[in-house]
């Protein structure tokens, strides 16, 4: 999802009346508190840029600007570094790993995976919802994924909300016995025995996915970090991933 300058600015100064901020390690001194209008931004980290002096700022919301070593100087936008072989968007290289991190963090217990047979040769993340019909096509090809050496790790994504129905059922898969069938029969539109009272992971993971960026279903986390919103067939997955039939 692209946000415009205008509206992140904006969220910048807002986030700044309602939030508190954070310490962070090996920060400027002077960028211990950076305050807009008297209001201390929600500051999560800080982190050197490859240029003299400018730091790139994350917020809690997780906005992301840059600015000196003094902060009274504000950026917003993408940086981009030029290479031989053209242009590389650092910012966009750091969400990426900022990504690949968090994701990494779930506990395979957590997750319902479907291998297949062998032994996969790249391994994807998929924040998917249970009532979205291009999650439905997408499971569709799971088999298809595996065949072609893609391990499919999914994570809940309740797209209206944890108040929705979408939630309760994936609340219902995450507790069944078997949490890969449940999330299949889920899929097929069939009747859940399970209830959902016992301690899951929904709620917990539909938060990570607002934090990472995720605005629908199905949404791909690739090994690096990237993230790929909508249905993907698997062919093209694997060519995206590297891999051959």
């Amino acid at each position: 999802m692209k946000v415009s300058t205008l509206s992140l600015a904006g969220g910048l100064l807002a986030a700044a009346l309602t939030l508190p901020t954070m310490a962070w390690a090996a920060a400027p001194e002077s960028l211990e508190n950076i305050e807009v209008s008297g209001h201390s931004m929600p500051v999560k980290d800080v982190r050197e840029t490859p240029m003299a002096d400018i730091y790139e700022v994350r917020l809690e919301t997780g906005e992301t600007f840059y600015t000196n070593a003094e902060g009274n100087y504000f950026l917003v936008g993408d940086l981009f570094e030029k290479t031989d072989t053209g242009l590389v968007n650092l910012t966009e290289k750091a969400r990426n790993a900022e990504r690949r991190a968090r994701v990494d963090e779930v506990p395979d217990d957590q997750r319902v995976t479907f291998r297949g047979a062998e032994t996969p040769k790249a391994r994807v993340v998929v924040f998917t919802d249970t009532t979205c019909p291009y999650c439905q096509r997408l499971h569709e090809e799971v088999p298809r994924f595996n065949e072609l050496g893609i391990a499919v790790d999914y994570l809940a994504f309740p797209r209206g909300g944890m108040n929705s129905p979408g939630a309760r059922e994936l609340e219902q898969v995450w507790c069944a016995d078997n949490s890969s069938e449940a999330l299949s029969a889920a899929f097929r539109d069939e009747s859940l025995e399970s209830d959902a009272t016992c301690d899951n992971p929904v709620e917990e993971q539909y938060h990570l996915g607002l934090e990472l960026g995720v605005q629908g279903t199905p949404a791909i986390i690739l090994p690096d970090g990237s993230l790929v919103p909508g249905y993907v067939p698997a062919e093209r997955l694997a060519a995206m991933l590297g891999l051959d039939d």
